[in-house]
């Protein structure tokens, strides 16, 4: 009805006013495209440079087949490709994406969006918060603004940009999906795409897809406020439930590996009780101590198993996944001021925020302290075990189960953001992640509870 109006006050004009048939074209044209540029399309036009598609290679075992079997082969390897997304944060090369893009990796290698590829290598890992750093040797590359994910408006629009399905699509240039921030301070324990526990997550119905893991996660003004990180879906597609690391909790992760290779993970040194015992009932008010762990800042500050921390800083505290999220909040050498409930009083406590206890053996030596069973069928029924999969620490050293926590009937279920099948997968796991930070969960009694700590 609009564009009908115009066209008839032109022709009021009279001839010797009109303008051209291809002028009236060429404005239209310039009308069109100024009313289809939106917050939206500037916002993208704005991170989409920088938005890059990581490949990977994995060499895995197979076994032989059953011709190589009848001649006496065994297993060989294949290789297997990988893909996902990052943003660069460092015009030099650095660029974020998640941990469990390049897990397991032996080659990693980055595509611009015009299509140009460089080989990366990886600068640092921190698989507890699924973030990595990788590197490329170029310069003056388009870097992604970032923003803050401290004052996320629920319903504010919400725009993932990355390289879904890339191998059937092809193409390097990044896809863009559009949505609202559902919802913040999300806590997310079930299967998804880089299945694990993932806390303090900002929730979005933007479609997130195998592939989009890494790439960004931005607002209407073109700023990067999160990191696309992992689905809920039965189906292994988007069905309008995504969630994306905040983009402040990313930044600092990023800077530390960028600075020194390894993040520093604050630890009090208390264990939280995960799930309630079968049968529990009640408000899931407050996070349980499961134990404490002898000499550490908790243990100093007087806080005992049993105690039910109440709050932290100003943050109230409904569940152990929140105490998790404040965990990622705090910094190393600060003071955190945590409110306990005791036999119904409410006590204050003063807690020293430390870095994570290194485990000061070898790390053979270590494993060796700590002996595994496969969890099975008739294992879970001996023991009486809840969970369907793991492995059970047949034998702990003393020292290392001061320094852990960890104890002979234990089922060790998760560590970081891997479930764990086999006795097999925790060395492997404490193999290649040692040196850097872990959170391990593990069953005791019918509850899940979690230990953090890192190997030297």
């Amino acid at each position: 009805m609009r564009w009908s109006v115009a066209i008839a006050i032109i022709a009021c004009q009279g001839a010797s006013s009109a303008p051209s048939s291809a002028q009236s074209r060429d404005a239209t044209t310039e009308a069109v495209s100024s009313s289809r540029r939106t917050a939206i399309t500037q916002a993208v036009a704005r991170v989409a440079p920088s938005v890059v598609t990581v490949q990977t290679q994995v060499i895995e075992q197979v076994p032989a087949d059953v011709y190589e079997q009848f001649f006496g082969g065994r297993s060989g390897q294949r290789t297997a490709a990988g893909l996902g997304s990052g943003f660069i944060v460092r015009a030099d090369g650095a660029i974020l994406t998640n941990a469990h893009v390049i897990a397991g990796a032996t080659r990693i290698s980055v595509a611009m969006k015009d299509g140009t590829t460089y080989p990366a290598r990886l600068v640092g890992v921190d698989e507890t918060n699924d973030l990595a750093v990788l590197k490329i040797d170029a310069r003056n590359l388009p870097v992604a603004p970032l923003g803050s994910s401290t004052s996320l408006l629920i319903g504010e629009w919400a725009i993932a940009i990355g390289n879904p399905y890339g191998f059937i699509l092809a193409n390097t240039e990044p896809s863009v999906t559009v949505g609202v921030v559902s919802g913040t301070g999300r806590n997310l324990a079930g299967q998804s795409e880089g299945a694990g526990v993932y806390v303090d997550m900002i929730q979005t119905d933007a479609s997130i897809n195998p592939g989009n893991s890494g790439g960004p996660l931005v607002n209407a003004s073109g700023e990067v406020i999160g990191v696309n990180s992992s689905i809920f879906s039965p189906s292994g597609g988007s069905v309008g439930i995504g969630f994306a690391i905040p983009i402040n909790r990313a930044r600092r992760v990023a800077d530390d590996l960028l600075a020194h290779g390894v993040v520093r993970h604050p630890w009090i040194g208390l264990q939280p009780v995960l799930s309630r015992a079968p049968g529990a009932t009640g408000p899931n008010t407050g996070v349980l101590v499961g134990s404490v762990v002898p000499g550490s800042p908790a243990a100093r500050a007087g806080i005992q198993a049993g105690d039910v921390i109440v709050r932290s800083r100003n943050r109230a505290l409904h569940n152990p996944y929140d105490w998790y999220a404040e965990l990622l909040e705090l910094e190393v050498g600060q003071s955190d001021s945590i409110v306990i409930r005791r036999n119904g009083r409410e006590i204050p406590a003063m807690v020293t925020v430390v870095d994570l206890p290194d485990v000061n053996a070898p790390r053979v030596t270590v494993l060796s302290e700590i002996e595994l069973i496969t969890l099975t069928a008739p294992i879970r029924a001996q023991y009486q075990v809840q969970s369907r999969q793991g492995a059970l620490v047949n034998r702990v050293s003393d020292r290392v189960q001061q320094q852990i926590g960890l104890q002979t009937g234990d089922v060790i279920v998760q560590i970081n953001q891997t479930p764990i099948s086999t006795a097999e997968a925790v060395n492997r796991i404490l193999t290649t992640y040692g040196r850097g930070g872990l959170r391990m969960y593990f069953e005791r009694g019918g509850r899940i509870y979690a230990t953090e700590f890192r190997l030297q």
